[in-house]
Protein backbone atom coordinates (compact mmCIF):
# COMPACT_ATOMS: atom_id res chain seq x y z
CA UNK A 1 0.00 0.00 0.00
CA UNK A 2 1.31 3.44 -0.92
CA UNK A 3 1.90 5.86 1.93
CA UNK A 4 -0.71 8.55 2.53
CA UNK A 5 0.34 11.81 4.19
CA UNK A 6 -2.05 14.20 5.94
CA UNK A 7 -0.98 17.81 6.25
CA UNK A 8 -2.90 20.18 8.52
CA UNK A 9 -2.37 23.89 7.88
CA UNK A 10 -3.96 26.96 6.33
CA UNK A 11 -4.68 27.90 2.75
CA UNK A 12 -3.14 31.29 1.99
CA UNK A 13 -4.62 31.78 -1.45
CA UNK A 14 -1.70 33.99 -2.55
CA UNK A 15 1.82 33.97 -1.18
CA UNK A 16 3.48 30.58 -1.80
CA UNK A 17 3.24 29.17 1.70
CA UNK A 18 1.30 26.66 3.80
CA UNK A 19 -0.91 24.28 1.80
CA UNK A 20 -0.12 25.86 -1.57
CA UNK A 21 3.45 24.68 -0.95
CA UNK A 22 2.89 21.52 1.09
CA UNK A 23 0.49 19.82 -1.32
CA UNK A 24 2.61 20.09 -4.49
CA UNK A 25 5.94 19.52 -2.72
CA UNK A 26 4.94 16.36 -0.85
CA UNK A 27 3.09 15.08 -3.93
CA UNK A 28 6.26 15.55 -5.97
CA UNK A 29 7.86 12.81 -3.84
CA UNK A 30 5.27 10.42 -5.24
CA UNK A 31 3.32 10.40 -1.99
CA UNK A 32 -0.45 10.60 -1.78
CA UNK A 33 -1.16 13.84 0.06
CA UNK A 34 -4.40 14.65 1.85
CA UNK A 35 -5.15 18.05 3.39
CA UNK A 36 -7.04 19.40 6.36
CA UNK A 37 -7.26 23.21 6.04
CA UNK A 38 -7.15 25.12 9.33
CA UNK A 39 -8.14 28.49 7.83
CA UNK A 40 -8.49 30.27 4.51
CA UNK A 41 -6.70 33.59 4.03
CA UNK A 42 -6.76 35.82 0.98
CA UNK A 43 -2.97 36.09 1.29
CA UNK A 44 -0.39 35.52 4.01
CA UNK A 45 0.16 38.09 6.75
CA UNK A 46 3.69 39.24 5.93
CA UNK A 47 4.24 42.33 3.81
CA UNK A 48 0.63 42.81 2.73
CA UNK A 49 -1.49 45.68 4.06
CA UNK A 50 -4.34 43.36 5.06
CA UNK A 51 -6.01 40.02 4.52
CA UNK A 52 -9.23 38.08 4.94
CA UNK A 53 -9.37 35.21 7.43
CA UNK A 54 -11.89 32.39 7.62
CA UNK A 55 -11.41 30.12 10.66
CA UNK A 56 -12.17 26.46 9.88
CA UNK A 57 -11.77 25.15 13.43
CA UNK A 58 -15.31 23.84 13.74
CA UNK A 59 -15.01 21.89 10.49
CA UNK A 60 -12.22 19.70 11.84
CA UNK A 61 -14.21 17.31 14.10
CA UNK A 62 -16.89 16.91 11.44
CA UNK A 63 -14.26 16.01 8.85
CA UNK A 64 -12.65 13.53 11.23
CA UNK A 65 -16.04 11.94 11.90
CA UNK A 66 -16.61 11.54 8.17
CA UNK A 67 -13.17 10.01 7.72
CA UNK A 68 -13.91 7.53 10.50
CA UNK A 69 -17.05 6.38 8.69
CA UNK A 70 -15.09 6.01 5.45
CA UNK A 71 -12.19 4.19 7.19
CA UNK A 72 -9.68 6.81 6.05
CA UNK A 73 -6.28 6.61 7.70
CA UNK A 74 -2.77 7.98 7.27
CA UNK A 75 0.92 7.06 7.57
CA UNK A 76 2.14 10.49 8.68
CA UNK A 77 0.47 13.63 10.00
CA UNK A 78 2.29 16.92 9.43
CA UNK A 79 1.04 20.11 11.06
CA UNK A 80 1.87 23.67 10.04
CA UNK A 81 0.10 26.99 10.59
CA UNK A 82 -2.95 26.56 12.83
CA UNK A 83 -5.94 28.88 12.84
CA UNK A 84 -6.64 28.67 16.58
CA UNK A 85 -5.38 27.05 19.78
CA UNK A 86 -8.53 24.93 19.90
CA UNK A 87 -7.36 23.10 16.78
CA UNK A 88 -4.51 21.52 18.75
CA UNK A 89 -6.90 19.24 20.66
CA UNK A 90 -8.61 18.24 17.43
CA UNK A 91 -5.22 17.38 15.92
CA UNK A 92 -4.37 15.21 18.92
CA UNK A 93 -7.66 13.35 18.43
CA UNK A 94 -7.04 12.86 14.71
CA UNK A 95 -3.52 11.64 15.48
CA UNK A 96 -4.90 9.02 17.87
CA UNK A 97 -7.80 7.90 15.68
CA UNK A 98 -6.74 8.21 12.04
CA UNK A 99 -3.13 7.01 12.04
CA UNK A 100 -1.99 3.60 10.78
CA UNK A 101 0.30 1.40 12.84
CA UNK A 102 3.77 2.95 13.02
CA UNK A 103 2.55 6.35 11.78
CA UNK A 104 4.35 9.48 13.00
CA UNK A 105 3.29 12.99 13.96
CA UNK A 106 5.54 15.75 12.58
CA UNK A 107 4.90 19.15 14.20
CA UNK A 108 6.13 22.39 12.68
CA UNK A 109 5.11 24.86 15.44
CA UNK A 110 4.53 27.74 13.05
CA UNK A 111 4.06 30.82 15.23
CA UNK A 112 7.18 32.99 15.33
CA UNK A 113 10.41 34.16 13.69
CA UNK A 114 13.08 36.81 14.15
CA UNK A 115 12.46 36.91 17.89
CA UNK A 116 8.73 37.71 17.67
CA UNK A 117 5.40 35.91 17.50
CA UNK A 118 3.49 36.16 14.24
CA UNK A 119 0.42 38.37 13.99
CA UNK A 120 -2.54 36.70 15.70
CA UNK A 121 -0.55 34.59 18.16
CA UNK A 122 0.01 35.19 21.88
CA UNK A 123 1.62 33.44 24.83
CA UNK A 124 -1.51 31.41 25.54
CA UNK A 125 -1.13 29.89 22.07
CA UNK A 126 2.50 29.08 22.88
CA UNK A 127 1.34 27.15 25.96
CA UNK A 128 -1.09 25.11 23.87
CA UNK A 129 1.60 24.46 21.25
CA UNK A 130 3.84 23.01 23.97
CA UNK A 131 1.21 20.33 24.40
CA UNK A 132 1.33 19.42 20.71
CA UNK A 133 5.14 19.35 20.66
CA UNK A 134 5.03 17.08 23.70
CA UNK A 135 3.38 14.31 21.65
CA UNK A 136 5.36 14.90 18.44
CA UNK A 137 7.49 12.17 16.93
CA UNK A 138 9.43 14.94 15.16
CA UNK A 139 9.39 18.64 16.11
CA UNK A 140 10.56 21.19 13.50
CA UNK A 141 10.89 24.58 15.23
CA UNK A 142 13.03 27.47 14.12
CA UNK A 143 15.25 29.19 16.68
CA UNK A 144 12.60 31.74 17.70
CA UNK A 145 9.89 29.10 18.13
CA UNK A 146 12.25 26.95 20.16
CA UNK A 147 12.94 29.93 22.43
CA UNK A 148 9.23 30.52 23.05
CA UNK A 149 8.67 26.81 23.68
CA UNK A 150 11.57 26.43 26.10
CA UNK A 151 11.83 29.85 27.77
CA UNK A 152 15.41 30.33 26.56
CA UNK A 153 16.27 33.94 25.68
CA UNK A 154 16.36 34.61 21.93
CA UNK A 155 19.77 35.41 20.41
CA UNK A 156 19.93 36.84 16.89
CA UNK A 157 22.64 35.78 14.45
CA UNK A 158 25.48 33.36 15.10
CA UNK A 159 25.29 31.35 18.28
CA UNK A 160 27.20 28.46 19.84
CA UNK A 161 26.66 24.72 20.05
CA UNK A 162 26.05 25.19 23.77
CA UNK A 163 23.15 27.56 23.02
CA UNK A 164 21.69 25.29 20.34
CA UNK A 165 21.94 22.23 22.54
CA UNK A 166 20.30 24.10 25.42
CA UNK A 167 17.30 24.66 23.12
CA UNK A 168 17.29 21.02 22.09
CA UNK A 169 17.43 19.91 25.72
CA UNK A 170 14.41 22.09 26.44
CA UNK A 171 12.47 20.59 23.53
CA UNK A 172 13.43 17.09 24.67
CA UNK A 173 12.11 17.96 28.13
CA UNK A 174 8.75 18.85 26.57
CA UNK A 175 8.57 15.32 25.16
CA UNK A 176 9.51 15.59 21.48
CA UNK A 177 11.00 12.26 20.40
CA UNK A 178 13.14 13.70 17.58
CA UNK A 179 14.02 17.31 16.78
CA UNK A 180 15.06 19.29 13.72
CA UNK A 181 16.03 22.81 14.79
CA UNK A 182 16.18 25.17 11.80
CA UNK A 183 17.87 28.52 11.32
CA UNK A 184 21.04 27.40 13.10
CA UNK A 185 24.15 29.48 12.43
CA UNK A 186 27.50 28.85 14.07
CA UNK A 187 29.56 30.70 11.42
CA UNK A 188 28.71 33.97 9.69
CA UNK A 189 28.52 32.44 6.20
CA UNK A 190 26.68 29.18 7.04
CA UNK A 191 23.06 28.41 7.88
CA UNK A 192 21.54 25.04 8.59
CA UNK A 193 19.96 22.65 11.05
CA UNK A 194 20.72 20.83 14.26
CA UNK A 195 19.15 17.36 14.32
CA UNK A 196 18.58 15.22 17.38
CA UNK A 197 17.64 11.73 16.25
CA UNK A 198 16.77 10.44 19.71
CA UNK A 199 20.33 9.58 20.66
CA UNK A 200 22.76 12.15 19.25
CA UNK A 201 22.93 15.64 17.70
CA UNK A 202 24.13 16.16 14.14
CA UNK A 203 24.67 19.47 12.34
CA UNK A 204 24.15 20.07 8.62
CA UNK A 205 24.88 23.41 6.92
CA UNK A 206 24.55 25.15 3.57
CA UNK A 207 26.08 28.41 2.35
CA UNK A 208 24.15 31.36 3.78
CA UNK A 209 22.19 33.44 1.27
CA UNK A 210 21.84 36.75 3.06
CA UNK A 211 18.30 37.61 2.04
CA UNK A 212 15.06 36.66 3.79
CA UNK A 213 12.02 35.29 1.99
CA UNK A 214 8.61 34.38 3.37
CA UNK A 215 7.55 30.73 3.21
CA UNK A 216 10.96 29.08 3.28
CA UNK A 217 10.06 27.35 6.55
CA UNK A 218 6.98 25.79 4.95
CA UNK A 219 9.05 24.68 1.97
CA UNK A 220 11.70 23.17 4.24
CA UNK A 221 9.15 21.33 6.38
CA UNK A 222 7.28 19.96 3.36
CA UNK A 223 10.45 18.75 1.65
CA UNK A 224 11.61 17.23 4.92
CA UNK A 225 8.32 15.36 5.37
CA UNK A 226 8.49 13.96 1.83
CA UNK A 227 12.06 12.70 2.17
CA UNK A 228 11.50 11.40 5.71
CA UNK A 229 8.32 9.56 4.75
CA UNK A 230 10.20 7.81 1.95
CA UNK A 231 12.76 6.46 4.41
CA UNK A 232 15.59 9.01 4.52
CA UNK A 233 17.25 9.26 7.90
CA UNK A 234 16.16 12.35 9.81
CA UNK A 235 19.46 14.22 9.26
CA UNK A 236 19.60 13.31 5.56
CA UNK A 237 15.97 14.35 5.08
CA UNK A 238 16.66 17.68 6.77
CA UNK A 239 19.76 18.27 4.66
CA UNK A 240 17.91 17.48 1.44
CA UNK A 241 15.13 19.88 2.46
CA UNK A 242 17.71 22.60 3.07
CA UNK A 243 19.10 22.07 -0.43
CA UNK A 244 15.60 22.41 -1.90
CA UNK A 245 15.15 25.72 -0.07
CA UNK A 246 18.52 27.03 -1.27
CA UNK A 247 17.62 26.07 -4.84
CA UNK A 248 14.31 27.93 -4.62
CA UNK A 249 15.95 31.03 -3.14
CA UNK A 250 18.57 31.13 -5.87
CA UNK A 251 15.81 31.02 -8.47
CA UNK A 252 14.02 33.94 -6.80
CA UNK A 253 16.87 36.35 -6.14
CA UNK A 254 17.03 39.02 -8.81
CA UNK A 255 13.28 39.29 -9.27
CA UNK A 256 12.38 42.20 -7.00
CA UNK A 257 8.71 41.87 -7.90
CA UNK A 258 8.66 38.45 -6.22
CA UNK A 259 9.00 39.66 -2.63
CA UNK A 260 6.17 37.58 -1.14
CA UNK A 261 7.71 34.10 -1.34
CA UNK A 262 10.18 31.86 -3.14
CA UNK A 263 9.75 30.23 -6.52
CA UNK A 264 9.55 26.74 -5.08
CA UNK A 265 8.01 25.40 -8.28
CA UNK A 266 11.36 25.77 -10.01
CA UNK A 267 12.98 23.52 -7.38
CA UNK A 268 10.47 20.68 -7.83
CA UNK A 269 12.65 18.89 -10.43
CA UNK A 270 15.14 18.23 -7.60
CA UNK A 271 12.39 16.26 -5.90
CA UNK A 272 10.88 14.47 -8.86
CA UNK A 273 14.39 13.38 -9.94
CA UNK A 274 14.49 11.20 -6.82
CA UNK A 275 11.68 9.05 -8.24
CA UNK A 276 13.62 7.93 -11.34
Amino acid sequence: MDKRILTVQDISCVGQCSLTVALPVISAFGLETAVLPTAVLSNHTYGYTGWTFCDLTEQMPAINERWAKECVDFDLLYTGYLGSAKQIEYIKTISRERMRAGAELVVDPVMADNGKLYTGFDLSFVEEMKGLVSVADVALPNITEACFLTGVEYVDGCTSKEYVERLIDGLKALGAKKIVLTGVSLEADKLGVAVWDGSRIEYRFEQLIDKKFHGTGDLFASAFVGAYALGDGIADAAHFAAKVVVSAIKRTIGDDSHWYGVKFEKALPMITARQK
